[in-house]
């Protein structure tokens, strides 16, 4: 069971990880190219459809994570995911949440560039989870 929940729990954080790709490398850069007329509903509706898809799996993240922490999951790969995990939260909360908030105000480039540079902590964080779940899922005997 629990090799069963870690290939799950890995594939729920690799679909985020490549979700927060598409949004570093496709989104936020397209940001700048909307124009300031149409940049509000532009941007509330990108709010509204990514949270759709954000929603569920960070959701499942959270509670397969939970779930294999109960089941007793404790190696150093598994403490530094999570430790990802908080970093990608933080930064989420921290930077992200309130750049949208002013964005919501309509088309700031300044605060669409900061938005892009710094979700390069989600990106990373990200992707340094699905690194070290992977490497759970094939550990190396000696």
């Amino acid at each position: 069971m629990t090799q069963q929940l870690l290939l799950l729990h890995t594939s729920i954080t690799w679909a985020l990880a490549g979700l927060i790709w598409t949004i570093q490398r496709v989104h936020y850069p397209l940001f700048e190219h909307v124009g300031e007329e149409k940049f509000p509903i532009y941007h509330a509706r990108h709010m509204w459809l990514v949270t759709w898809v954000v929603g569920p799996l960070a959701l499942a993240e959270g509670g397969t994570a939970a779930l294999l922490f109960w089941s007793g999951e404790r190696s150093s790969l598994f403490w530094l995911s999570l430790g990802a995990l908080v970093v990608a939260w933080i930064s989420t909360f921290c930077f992200q949440v309130p750049l949208h908030g002013r964005l919501a105000s309509g088309f700031d480039l300044p605060t669409i560039r900061r938005l892009t540079s710094t979700n390069w902590m989600r990106t990373i964080a990200w992707t340094v989870r699905g690194v070290c779940l992977l490497l759970l899922l094939w550990p190396v005997k000696h």
